[in-house]
C-alpha cells in the first residue's frame, strides 16, 4: 500500500471513527451511567464485531446486500429496530446508585451484534473493503495491515466517547440531569433510526 493510500485510509478511518453514531453515542451514555469500567465491554466489543464485518465485507457479503434488496431491507428493518429499541432502553434508564429506573446496560454480546445491524458500520466496511483491501492483490498483505488499523480506531473513538460520558459523571449526578441526558442521547438514536429508514 502506498503512502497516498494509507494517507487516504487514515483519514477516512478518522472522520467515520470519531464523528457521532450509533457506537459513540452508546460509548458515551455507557461512560456518563456507568463510568469507564462500566463501559469497557461494550468499548471492546465495538472493534471485535466491526473486523467481523470488515472481514465478512471484504470476503463478499457486502455484494450480496448490494444486489439482493430484501436481504438488504431486512438488515435495514433490523438496524432500525435495533437503534429504536436502544432508544427506548437508554430513554427509560436513570441511571445512579439509587435510581428506581432500570440502569442501561449492554453486553459485549450485544455491542457485537449491534455492528450488524449499524448502517453506517456497514458503510465504513464496505468502502474499506473496496477502497484499500479488494482494489489490489495481493489480499493478505492488505488485509493484514488494515484490519488491526481499523481495530485501533473502533477502540480509540469509542473509549474516548466513553472517556468524555465519565467525565461529567459529577455534573449528572445533580438532580435529574443524567435522567435528561439519557433522553437525550436517545433523541440521538431515535434519529439514526430516522436516518437508517431514510436511506
Amino acid at each position: 500500500m502506498s503512502w497516498s493510500e494509507l494517507t487516504a485510509l487514515l483519514l477516512f478511518a478518522s472522520a467515520m471513527s470519531f464523528t457521532p453514531g450509533p457506537n459513540t453515542t452508546l460509548a458515551a451514555a455507557l461512560g456518563a451511567n456507568l463510568g469507564v469500567r462500566g463501559a469497557m465491554r461494550f468499548v471492546l466489543a465495538v472493534p471485535v464485531g466491526w473486523s467481523v464485518l470488515l472481514l465478512a465485507s471484504t470476503a463478499g457479503v457486502g455484494a450480496a446486500l448490494q444486489v439482493l434488496p430484501g436481504l438488504r431491507g431486512a438488515l435495514k428493518a433490523a438496524g432500525v429496530a435495533s437503534m429504536l429499541w436502544l432508544a427506548w432502553k437508554l430513554a427509560r434508564s436513570a441511571g445512579g446508585p439509587n435510581a428506581v429506573a432500570p440502569r442501561l446496560d449492554i453486553s459485549f454480546a450485544q455491542g457485537v451484534a449491534l455492528q450488524f445491524v449499524n448502517l453506517k458500520a456497514w458503510l465504513a466496511a464496505l468502502a474499506i473493503s473496496a477502497g484499500w483491501i479488494t482494489v489490489a492483490p495481493p489480499l493478505a498483505p492488505r488485509l493484514a495491515l488494515v484490519l488491526p488499523l481499523m481495530m485501533a480506531f473502533g477502540l480509540a473513538s469509542n473509549l474516548l466517547y466513553a472517556v468524555a460520558g465519565a467525565a461529567l459523571r459529577r455534573w449528572l449526578a445533580q438532580g435529574a440531569r443524567l435522567q435528561w441526558f439519557n433522553r437525550g442521547m436517545a433523541a440521538l438514536l431515535a434519529a439514526t433510526a430516522a436516518w437508517m429508514a431514510w436511506l
